[in-house]
């Protein structure tokens, strides 16, 4: 490992581990960054971590997806009658009518 880039820190009261300054700047590294601590041969590796917003979709949008992802009329007609169970009209969903070969 590069010297330049190993500095020394304390472990604090409940685990706390204060990572310096430089390296904070050099990683992009900001207050309530999520972290990764991983168990390895050398030690604990800490990474940061990224977390994406998870979309919920609502019975118009899934309707949708299936409506817009038939590729043959079979699989329309199989869509139409999913996007029914869903208690929604299959002509009001916005949508790429399949057209016929």
């Amino acid at each position: 490992m590069n010297a330049a880039l190993t500095e020394t820190t304390k472990v604090g009261k409940r685990g706390t581990v204060v990572i310096p300054a430089s390296l904070r700047r050099r990683y992009g590294l900001k207050e309530g960054a999520l972290m990764i601590a991983e168990a390895c041969p050398e030690g604990i590796l800490l990474r940061p971590a990224v977390a994406l917003p998870v979309e919920i979709y609502s019975p118009e949008r899934k309707a949708e997806f299936l409506l817009n992802n038939c590729i043959t009329p079979e699989d329309y007609a199989w869509a139409v009658e999913e996007v029914r169970r869903l208690g929604l009209d299959p002509a009001k969903i916005p949508h790429e009518r399949l057209k016929d070969n």
